[in-house]
């Protein structure tokens, strides 16, 4: 079974469809599994240094400070829920995930999902930059990533577009939010 995710690195709801879909993925007989991460940029304008993270999302959302509070608590409470923490206390920097998405497509197939994981809770439980290269250079190595290169992979231009144009063709194939599953099953 082929298993297309399309997800974004700063999307709590992509957190916690992760975790619900890999609970059930651990109850499945399905043995052989081909899990294929893709990029969906949820704002590809924000710049590497981010911005100020509850300005943004009140700006974002057109919603008040209040409303917007009421959201993260509810969110919070859904990845509780699904066993993931979400500490929107922590969460300083609206990022531009980019680099993140880089670092999941060098993960060799076998650490992807560890990579992917450590991606969400730098983000959501220790509220870092996603947008800094050290920052990620960081979750590579604790993931069990070979770094000596790495830096200079996540530099290049050419990759670091491709990111850009692959969540761009997400949109041109008609996926308008994330999660979003594929499932091909032959």
């Amino acid at each position: 079974m082929q298993i297309d995710i399309f997800h974004d690195t700063v999307c709590p709801w992509c957190r916690i469809g992760k975790k619900h879909f890999f609970a059930a993925l651990s109850e499945s007989e399905q043995k052989e599994l081909d899990i294929r991460w893709h990029p969906f940029l949820l704002d590809n304008s924000v710049p590497n240094q981010g911005y100020e993270f509850r300005n943004f999302m009140q700006n974002r959302k057109g919603m008040s400070a209040q409303q917007l509070q009421q959201m993260f608590d509810y969110t919070r409470l859904m990845g509780e829920a699904a066993g993931v923490m979400l500490d929107f206390e922590k969460v300083r920097l609206a990022v531009n995930t980019t680099l993140s998405h880089r670092l999941i497509e060098l993960a060799p197939s076998k650490l992807k999902n560890k990579v992917v994981e450590a991606i969400y809770k730098a983000y959501f439980e220790d509220g870092l930059n996603l947008g800094n290269i050290d920052v990620i250079v960081t979750i590579a190595k604790s993931s069990g990533m070979d770094i000596s290169e790495l830096p200079q992979q996540l530099n290049d231009k050419t990759a670091y577009n491709a990111i850009v144009l692959k969540s761009d063709n997400a949109r041109n194939l008609g996926i308008n939010s994330v999660p979003f599953l594929l499932l091909i099953i032959e």
